[in-house]
């Protein structure tokens, strides 16, 4: 019996599939209610106006808006309201 390995063989041959987390939708963008805005490891991003937090940590919207991110809050703010924030600060210039 060899007491060395053949050439060829491998010990770290493994890689599992990557899991696709990150950002879904980005700030500025419209989403309805059950969008998922992103997928994440634990609370790395926290949950504010319009959205929840899923059991496996992902945010997603419960109304329909457009996405904002303040820090590390992700709100979905009524396309309404989100017009008028972004109007009055070119309403000043």
């Amino acid at each position: 019996m060899a007491h060395k390995k053949g050439q060829g063989t491998s010990r770290n041959g493994r890689d599992s599939n990557g899991q696709r987390r990150g950002i879904k939708c980005y700030g500025g963008e419209l989403v309805h209610p059950g969008s998922i805005i992103l997928r994440q490891c634990g609370s790395k991003f926290v949950p504010g106006h319009g959205v929840r937090l899923a059991r496996n940590y992902d945010i997603y919207s419960v109304t329909d808006g457009i996405v904002t991110f303040q820090g590390k809050k992700v709100h979905v703010m009524p396309a309404a309201a989100a017009k008028a924030a972004v109007a009055a600060p070119a309403a000043k210039n």
